[in-house]
C-alpha cells in the first residue's frame, strides 16, 4: 500500500473486528490482495493503544511476506515459547499478516490456541482457497471470520469527508452537499471500482496502471502459483466471458463450448474465481429451499474496476457507456455484499418459471426485502414482475435503486421506496 492516507479511511468492518479483540477466539480477516488488510491491522493496533490503553510493548506484528518475520513461525514449539516469555505478566496481542504462508497453518495455530496462553491472535489471509485448505477447517470453533473487500461507496465518501447520513432525504434530513458531485464520485466508482490504490490514484492513467498491477498479481500469485491452472489462456477467456455477462444466469454448458473445455473444468474455474474474490455467484431465492440446489446462479464481479479491465473497457464516461445498467447493478451488488458481511443476512435473487425476475432479495429470518436496480428510471413506474413478487410474498417494504427518481408509492399497503444508490444502507433490514 503506497499511500498512508488509506489508514484514515474507516472501514465498515472495523467496529466488528475491534469488538472481537476482547474475545478469546482467533480473529481471521480474509479478502483479496491489496484491499488494505495490512492497514486495517495497523488501525486495530492503534485502537488497542489509544482506546483500550494496551501498552504497545504487548502488541506484536509479523508480515509473513518478510523472510525475517516468517522465521518465528517455522517451529510451533518455539512460537509457543515466545508467547510464554512475552506474556509473563500481561496478555499479549499477535497480528499475523498473510498467515496462510505458515507451513500447515491450521494445525500450527490450532496448537497455539489450544495451549490456552494469554494471547489474542489476529490473522489475515489473501486467498480464500489457501485459507480454506490451510486454516479454515482446522480452526473450526476457534475462530471468527471477517471479510474485507475493496472500498464500498460509503467508505469512499467517508474518505472524502462526506457524511452519508446528512445526504438522505429519509427522516427529513437535508442535503448539505451537491448531489451532482456525489453522482460524479459514484459514476467513477462504477467504472474504476474500489481498490484503495485505484481510489487514491490522482489520474486516469494511474488508476488503470494500478488495476493492471492488481490483476497481474492475482493471476501470477493465486492462479498460476497456488491453483496451478493448466491453461491460462482458457482461464482468461472465461474471465472475459463472465465480465461481458455480469448479472446474467451462469450457463456452464454454453461457457464450456465457448472456452472449448469440459464442464468439470469450467465448474472448477468458477469455484476458484469465487474463492479468490474475483466473482460472486448469487444464488436464487425460492420458497422451497430444495429447488435452490438445482437452479443456476447469477454472476457478478467483486469489483467493477477489475471487471472493466478484463474487457479493456475503461471508458470513464459512465453515462455514455452501453453497459451502464450492468455496471450499476454490479455496484449495488457490491454494496449489498459488504452490508451482508456486517449485518448478517442472506443475499439472493428471484426468478420465476415464467422468467419474471427481481434483482436482489435480502433475507433475514422470515423478513425479506426485494430490491430492483434501474439506471434510466424517471417516474414511480414499476414492472409487473416486481409488483407480482410484492403481492405474492408481502414484504414489509421494497426498494427501487435508480439514478433519476426519488419518492415512494404503495402496492397493497406495502411501501416501495425509490432511492439513490448511496441511500441503500439506510433502508436495509
Amino acid at each position: 500500500m503506497h499511500n498512508d492516507s488509506v489508514k484514515y479511511i474507516k472501514r465498515r468492518i472495523f467496529k466488528k473486528v475491534a469488538n472481537h479483540l476482547s474475545n478469546k477466539e482467533i480473529s481471521l480477516i480474509i479478502g483479496p490482495r491489496q484491499v488494505g488488510k495490512t492497514v486495517l491491522l495497523k488501525q486495530l493496533q492503534e485502537y488497542l493503544i489509544k482506546n483500550k490503553r494496551v501498552n504497545s510493548k504487548l502488541i506484536y506484528y509479523f508480515n509473513l511476506d518478510i523472510i525475517q518475520d516468517k522465521k518465528l513461525f517455522e517451529n510451533q514449539a518455539e512460537f509457543i515459547e515466545f508467547i510464554k516469555q512475552k506474556s509473563v505478566k500481561n496478555k499479549i496481542y499477535i497480528f499475523v499478516d498473510e498467515a496462510q504462508k505458515v507451513k500447515e497453518a491450521g494445525v500450527f495455530f490450532k496448537g497455539v490456541y489450544d495451549s490456552c496462553l494469554p494471547v489474542k491472535l489476529i490473522l489475515t489471509g489473501s486467498s480464500n482457497l489457501e485459507i480454506r485448505s490451510k486454516i479454515h477447517e482446522t480452526l473450526t470453533g476457534r475462530k471468527r471470520v471477517f471479510h474485507l473487500l475493496p472500498f464500498s461507496f460509503s467508505e469512499i465518501l467517508n474518505y472524502k469527508n462526506i457524511d452519508l447520513y446528512k445526504l438522505t432525504v429519509n427522516n427529513s434530513k437535508i442535503f448539505d452537499y451537491d448531489k451532482k458531485e456525489i453522482f460524479k464520485i459514484f459514476f467513477e466508482y462504477c467504472v474504476f471500482g474500489g481498490y484503495p490504490q485505484v481510489v487514491l490514484a490522482q489520474d486516469y492513467e494511474e488508476k488503470i496502471e494500478f488495476l493492471r498491477e492488481i490483476y497481474t498479481s492475482y493471476i501470477e500469485k493465486d492462479i498460476i502459483g497456488f491453483l496451478r491452472i493448466e491453461n491460462e489462456n482458457n482461464f482468461n477467456k472465461l474471465v472475459k466471458l463472465l465480465s461481458a455477462q455480469i448479472s446474467n444466469l451462469i450457463n456452464v454448458a454454453e461457457l464450456s463450448s465457448l472456452v472449448s473445455t469440459d464442464r468439470y473444468t469450467i465448474d472448477r474455474y468458477l469455484m476458484n474465481l469465487e474463492k479468490t474474490f474475483v466473482v460472486y455467484n448469487l444464488k436464487p431465492f425460492f420458497s422451497n429451499p430444495r429447488q435452490e440446489l438445482i437452479k443456476a446462479a447469477k454472476v457478478y464481479f467483486i469489483d467493477n474496476g477489475l471487471r472493466n479491465l478484463s474487457l479493456e473497457n475503461l471508458n470513464s464516461s459512465f453515462i455514455s457507456r452501453e453497459d451502464k445498467g450492468q455496471l450499476l447493478e454490479n455496484a449495488v451488488l457490491k454494496e449489498l455484499l459488504l452490508l451482508k458481511y456486517v449485518r448478517n443476512f442472506n443475499l439472493k435473487f428471484w426468478r420465476s418459471k415464467q422468467k419474471a425476475e427481481v434483482d436482489f432479495i435480502i433475507e433475514r429470518g422470515l423478513d425479506i426485502l426485494p430490491i430492483e436496480v434501474k439506471s434510466n428510471l424517471l417516474s414511480d413506474k414499476l414492472e409487473a414482475s416486481f409488483i407480482g413478487f410484492i403481492k405474492r410474498y408481502k414484504p414489509k417494504k421494497a426498494l427501487i435503486v435508480n439514478l433519476g427518481y426519488q419518492g415512494k408509492r404503495k402496492i397493497n399497503d406495502i411501501e416501495v421506496f425509490f432511492i439513490y444508490p448511496y441511500e441503500i444502507e439506510n433502508y436495509i433490514l
